[in-house]
């Protein structure tokens, strides 16, 4: 079990990472301003929330953190969006982010789901 939670945190890793490096190539004009903040912080806390889950003090206090998680992975799934919109040049590779962020959503629901079922039965 411990090298599908070590390859998950890779995977949370290597997204914002990618993240970064795309927006990094994007013309900063005041549209894009915002929205590369937006999208690389909530990209970055992603990784932090899902950090901070491993290291709950309960499952409740796991359950509460991973569902911040999941949050920022719906907030990241939507400045992708506005990024590929902003940047039509790149709208295939914010697509393939956007696919990832979604694969996350999936996998992050499914734990919750599974954490909430120990904690709450």
């Amino acid at each position: 079990m411990k090298s599908y939670f070590e390859n998950l945190e890779k995977r949370i890793t290597l997204f914002a990472e990618n993240t970064i490096r795309l927006c990094r190539k994007l013309k900063q004009d005041s549209i894009n301003k915002r929205l590369i903040e937006q999208c690389v912080a909530a990209s970055g806390s992603i990784g932090a929330n899902y950090f901070e889950a491993t290291e709950a003090e309960s499952k409740k206090d796991f359950v509460h953190k991973m569902k911040i998680a999941k949050k920022e992975i719906k907030e990241v799934k939507h400045w992708l969006q506005l990024l590929g919109v902003a940047n039509e040049q790149y709208v295939d590779d914010f697509r393939i982010l956007w696919k990832e962020a979604h694969e996350l959503l999936l996998i992050f629901s499914k734990i919750v789901h599974n954490a909430e079922k120990e904690v709450f039965n």
